[in-house]
């Protein structure tokens, strides 16, 4: 019976939390009568647009039929309006399914717009494809994962992004908020432990000494955030007293505490197996296999950041070698410096996670052993 209670107890908090997310009653916009609703084109009438290289501008009308909501089966004709940023423009055909917002009076469509591709029924099947192999795999501890995984979504959500937004100090925000996260995720894999209490330590040791360093090279390196993906739009949304240089400095601490995590649970699991498997073996010797451990986490881990965010801006990298910039303009570039500082301060933070966590572990896991063998020789 035991065996089965921690996974049901474990999916009941998964189905609460995905319960209060769904807070907002479905299909409803922020203004009132006005509802995003599934709709699928029928028509389009493109005699408006403007073509401008590989952008187009101008006014795209979108007849449609909405599939759901309280005007179910009644046609509309929505306004698509492109302003020539091919990253955020969109342009429609017939038979495309869409997000569109209409403003519905009695059951009546007033006048509607579209929103987007309707993208959600395919991310629901990749994250339900996700959820089955994390759960093949991984079982008991997969369910425990996904707990973690919808619980720190709701952290960011509910609680860190509506602070950052009501203007409070986003470092020391980003404190509670990765402090809350660590406890949550590490407890939900490996429960309440001394492999808990170990592994949570060593990250948020780790992620300080990384946020130090951001305070003092983001201050040299004279970076003031206006690098980070909207920035501006969020200014100029009615934003103007955001501290845009913080909350870029919380992005990087941010991006580089799941890896945090998985270092320290990873050297702190192995020491602790280690332990198990020599119970004869003493502090120093446990602390430098952990440290050995650590080499070799880091020495891939690093790497994979800097993977990550070459990824991210590869069109930036292919951009700079079309127009033949020198590696010295390159590196003074304010987007290039910030990705730098984004990598570097998050590796540095990994770095230090190792050998803070394995000597955190060696003190108190062989702490406990030592005792436990005093305490066997006293007894003979």
């Amino acid at each position: 019976m035991k065996r089965f209670a921690t996974p049901v107890i474990v999916t009941m908090m998964i189905i609460g939390m995905v319960a209060l997310l769904q807070h907002e009653e479905a299909g409803r916009d922020t203004q009132p009568d006005v509802y995003e609703l599934r709709a699928v084109a029928t028509k389009v009438d493109d005699s408006s647009l403007i073509n401008m290289g590989t952008a187009r501008i101008g006014t795209q009308h979108v007849t449609a039929i909405l599939m759901e909501g309280p005007a179910k089966g009644k046609e509309v004709v929505g306004v698509n309006q492109l302003v020539g940023q091919p990253d955020m423009d969109e342009i429609y055909s017939p038979g495309d399914t869409l997000l569109m917002a209409v403003r519905i009076h009695n059951g009546i469509p007033a006048d509607s717009r579209t929103v987007n591709q309707y993208r959600q029924d395919w991310e629901l099947v990749l994250f339900i494809l996700f959820v089955l192999i994390l759960l093949i795999y991984a079982r008991t501890i997969g369910l425990k994962a996904l707990f973690s995984f919808v619980a720190s979504f709701y952290i960011l959500w509910q609680f860190f992004i509506p602070g950052l937004l009501a203007g409070n100090n986003p470092i020391w925000l980003t404190v509670i908020t990765l402090t809350l996260l660590t406890v949550i995720i590490i407890t939900s894999v490996a429960g309440f432990s001394k492999v808990t209490l170990i592994a949570t330590l060593g990250t948020l040791c780790g992620l300080l000494l990384a946020l130090g360093l951001t305070l003092f090279f983001g201050e040299k390196l004279r970076l003031e955030g206006m690098t980070s993906p909207f920035a501006a739009m969020l200014i100029f949304s009615g934003h103007y007293t955001l501290d845009l240089r913080d909350i870029f400095y919380s992005s990087v601490i941010l991006g580089a505490s799941g890896a945090a995590m998985d270092i320290a649970m990873d050297i702190t699991a192995s020491m602790n197996e280690i332990l198990k498997k020599r119970p004869d073996i003493g502090r120093k010797e446990l602390i430098h296999s952990g440290i050995n451990v650590g080499r070799m986490v880091t020495g891939t881990m690093t790497t994979t950041l800097l993977l990550a965010y070459s990824g991210g801006y590869l069109t930036m990298l292919m951009l700079f070698v079309t127009k033949g910039s020198t590696f010295t303009r390159m590196l003074n570039l304010k987007l290039v410096a910030a990705e730098i500082f984004r990598t570097l301060v998050g590796s540095v933070g990994l770095v230090m996670v190792a050998p803070i966590t394995a000597l955190i572990a060696g003190v108190i896991l062989c702490g406990v052993s030592e005792k436990k063998k005093t305490h066997g020789q006293t007894a003979a």
